[in-house]
């Protein structure tokens, strides 16, 4: 029995809080749910039939949003080599008490994991880490493991080197000799191993000794993992070429002793070792380049910046920058963090963050993004984020956590990676006895054996998903399409239906108002005036057109008495002992207002594409107020783009139906879901899904949170509200729509790269295993050298990460 603490967002009356009771209790294994409205927390006691995750999706589905009193970390892994390990490293951490999640990414060798802080600590995450074998090192910085990266492929080209210098002379004076016996080539007498085999015997182990001694690593964790009973791929190599090295050692000693017909592999051991430290080495490099994006972003911000304290102005590290500080930036330089401006007037490039090619005016009192470039003008601006705070530093935490996720389509090869290895070693030693038993030399088995553990490659299987989510995840975000999870990713490109929210997604969202008609004593400006004064202090966008169009005409405001907001359909208020109704017709249906002749007016404003809105003075209709939001530039044509590429488009909106066909009519929208209450948007995705449709929903304010949240991917339009952006799979931070399809393309692009590579991985191993057992011998072919077996495995890694990096490449159409 367990029993957490949930913080609960998005309740408003102590009705809510018994609606997250309610849905919470109906779940099989809840044996207490109470929620303390008062202190926004539910405290739940449940077994192991459910998990918090879907206690979090049952409340969120219910509109509401819990936030788990769970702990985020990320670690860096030392001692990985393959996908076996990375298995490893996810089942000792899984056991503990307390973990939510651990998911390890073998392409940035990063542990993401989750856990609650009261049940476990991140004493016993490393402790059990290093139990296994592997070492975790907390990453406290953004980009922190650059240094060691470089230093490692460093170390892995010295290895790969001194590996050459002596494998290579070893491999001409073992094999050279037999291809030109081979090739009917009289010999030099110095050249036959058998006119010296006591000495060529000697002069082949001086020569590998040293190869063993530069790669004794793969021996130190492949023995130790085997005794723990964890084998990964350094067990394999390590197994095989101890075989062959031992088998050969022997043979040295029967020479010695007069018997000169034993084979000796001492250059298949040296030639498999340099090889897979060329992989090895060729691996790390190609894993760094699926992390460019990551770099690139990290080297945007620049290092100094320029401020004002004390009436002084004087140059400071970033770092040092605090909230409230008076910032100078000269033309041509970059903003060092985030704020708002107070002197001056300039264009600012934001493209390296949100993709937008064109500068954006920038003066007194407009927002500014850290690492964005002053083009022309100098300014001054107040700090208002700093460090992790800033868009910059929260892009780039976007992007790692999303690359540090896996995507459903990576458990197939997780499952496998974690078997993989002890199925190899039986196999090879299954194989082993059967050619001995039926006759065979043990040099011949011997062969077997060291070739089918040489082959073997777990490590194109672990690499398959997380270099091409890597490489896609940076992609995006080069495109301003933020895609915060590998599930996110994988979803996109299954989406068939697109349901965008009208007002700040597919229109501007900045509406004007266009028609003042009275139909009582009132005149234009006293109804303006009415009107302007009930909805003062009002965050909706028709209402805030409305209080714009009272302070152009400059009419004078009046005091409200009363406030009520009626959720979908308007306000109410009282005003010099007036009741005013201010609000759609629903509005005045529900409290028996008369509409009369303004219907057709109404109809033919609606018909234009205007939102009109009535005002009723106690109990009688006084006149109508139209407001037009103007559509996106880009609406039509994104839209047009998606229907290209055979995804159908639904328009989503609390207006009236038929200003909602004006406006879906302009923008080529297939199906208007109109006069929608906030509450209802995630109703409206859950019926499309119920027919079976994949859906995307895209939106921008707060009552969309709870349909981003339903939709099988919410995409949240970077201009919005920060609720929108949290609930949100993928961020647009250019707010243009033609990014949807952006991210549908990349996520098709991504997946279909995925499949590729798993195809190679599971490819390579079905037809290489096989091969190296002996399948080809026994058709009258060749049989299988270790050595190249060895450079098939190298090359195996390589290609699929060669693959995942054509993604850089991704263009949007």
């Amino acid at each position: 029995m367990t029993t957490k603490t949930f913080d609960i967002e998005g309740m408003t009356c102590t009705a809510c809080a018994k609606a997250v009771e309610r849905v919470t209790r109906k779940l099989p294994g809840v044996e207490e749910s109470n929620v303390n409205y008062a202190t926004e927390k539910l405290s739940i006691t449940f077994t192991e039939e459910v998990t918090p995750k879907q206690i979090q999706a049952t409340i969120e589905k219910a509109g509401y949003k819990a936030i788990a009193h769970s702990t985020s970390k990320v670690f860096n892994i030392e001692g990985m080599t393959c996908a076996a390990c990375s298995g490893a490293v996810e089942r000792v951490t899984r056991k503990l008490s307390g973990i939510e999640s651990s998911n390890v990414n073998l392409a940035t060798e990063k542990l993401n994991i989750t856990y609650d802080p009261e049940s476990v600590t991140v004493a016993d995450i490393k402790r059990v880490i290093e139990k296994a074998g592997y070492k975790a090192i907390e990453a406290t910085d953004v980009g922190d493991t650059s240094d060691k990266k470089a230093d490692e492929i460093s170390r892995q080209w010295k290895r790969f080197v001194w590996s050459a210098i002596f494998a290579f002379p070893l491999l001409f004076i073992a094999m050279v000799p037999m291809i030109l016996e081979w090739a009917g080539v009289q010999l030099p007498y110095y050249m036959v191993a058998m006119n010296f085999p006591r000495t060529m015997a000697l002069i082949q182990l001086a020569l590998c000794i040293p190869v063993i001694v530069i790669n004794f690593r793969y021996y130190k964790i492949g023995f130790r993992n085997l005794l723990k009973l964890s084998p990964n791929m350094d067990s394999l190599i390590a197994i095989g070429t101890s075989a062959a090295f031992i088998y050969s050692f022997y043979a040295v000693y029967r020479i010695f002793t007069g018997d000169v017909d034993f084979a000796i592999y001492f250059e298949s051991v040296a030639v498999i070792l340099t090889l897979i430290t060329l992989g090895k080495y060729m691996e790390i490099v190609s894993k760094g380049k699926t992390s460019d994006a990551i770099k690139k972003l990290i080297g945007l911000a620049p290092k100094q910046a320029n401020i004002i304290r004390d009436g002084k102005e004087m140059q400071i590290a970033v770092e040092e920058v605090v909230v409230g500080d008076i910032i100078v930036v000269k033309p041509g330089e970059k903003l060092p963090v985030d704020g708002v401006v107070t002197l001056g007037t300039t264009s600012i490039d934001e493209s390296m963050l949100t993709g937008e090619s064109i500068p954006v005016e920038k003066s007194a009192g407009n927002p500014v993004i850290g690492a964005s470039i002053n083009k022309n003008g100098l300014i001054h601006y107040r700090a208002t984020k700093v460090g992790k705070d800033t868009a910059l530093a929260q892009i780039i935490k976007l992007v790692e956590e999303a690359q540090g996720s896996k995507a459903p389509i990576a458990r197939l090869a997780d499952i496998i990676s974690g078997y993989f290895v002890p199925i190899v070693i039986g196999i090879a030693l299954l194989s082993t006895a059967v050619w001995y038993l039926t006759g065979e030399t043990f040099a011949f088995s011997i062969t077997i054996f060291i070739s089918i553990l040489v082959i073997a490659c777990p490590c194109a299987l672990g690499l398959a998903t997380p270099t091409a989510i890597m490489v896609g995840t940076g992609k995006g975000a080069q495109y301003g399409a933020l895609i915060k999870s590998g599930a996110a990713l994988e979803t996109a490109h299954k989406i068939q239906t697109v349901v965008l929210d009208k007002t700040g997604t597919i229109t501007e969202g900045k509406p004007k108002v266009t028609d003042i008609i009275v139909t009582g004593e009132l005149t234009n400006d006293q109804l303006l005036q009415i009107a302007a004064s009930c909805e003062k202090g009002s965050e909706h966008p028709l209402g805030e057109a409305i209080v714009k169009a009272a302070e152009e005409a400059n009419v004078n405001l009046l005091a409200v008495d009363q406030f009520k907001a009626i959720p979908g359909h308007g306000i109410e208020i009282t005003l010099d002992k007036k009741n005013v109704l201010l609000g759609n017709q629903k509005l005045m249906n529900d409290r028996t207002i008369g509409l009369g002749e303004s219907l057709a007016t109404t109809l033919k404003l609606a018909s234009e594409g205007k939102t009109p809105m009535y005002i009723a003075i106690d109990g009688q209709l006084a006149g109508i107020i139209a407001v037009a939001d103007t559509v996106k530039p880009s609406s039509k044509e994104a839209i047009a783009k998606l229907h290209a590429m055979g995804i159908s488009v639904a328009m989503i909106t609390g207006d009236n139906r038929q200003t909602a066909e004006a406006i879906a009519k302009q923008v080529g929208i297939d199906t208007v879901l109109a006069e929608v209450l906030p509450q209802d948007k995630a109703n409206e995705v859950k019926k499309l899904q119920a027919s079976g449709r994949k859906v995307a929903m895209v939106g921008d304010g707060i009552n969309d949170a709870p349909a981003l949240a339903q939709a099988d991917v919410g995409m949240a339009i970077g201009s919005g509200t920060d609720v929108a952006m949290e609930s949100a799979d993928i961020v647009l931070m250019k707010s243009d729509l033609k990014d949807v399809a952006t991210a549908i393309q990349l996520s098709r692009k991504t997946i279909a790269n995925i499949k590729q590579n798993l195809f190679w991985a599971f490819g390579y191993n079905v037809l290489g295993i096989p091969i190296a057992m002996g399948v080809l011998y026994l058709l009258g072919g060749p049989l299988m050298n270790p050595i190249i077996a060895a450079l098939a495995m190298s090359l195996s890694s390589v290609s699929v990460l060669s693959n995942a990096l054509r993604l850089r490449n991704f263009k949007p159409v």
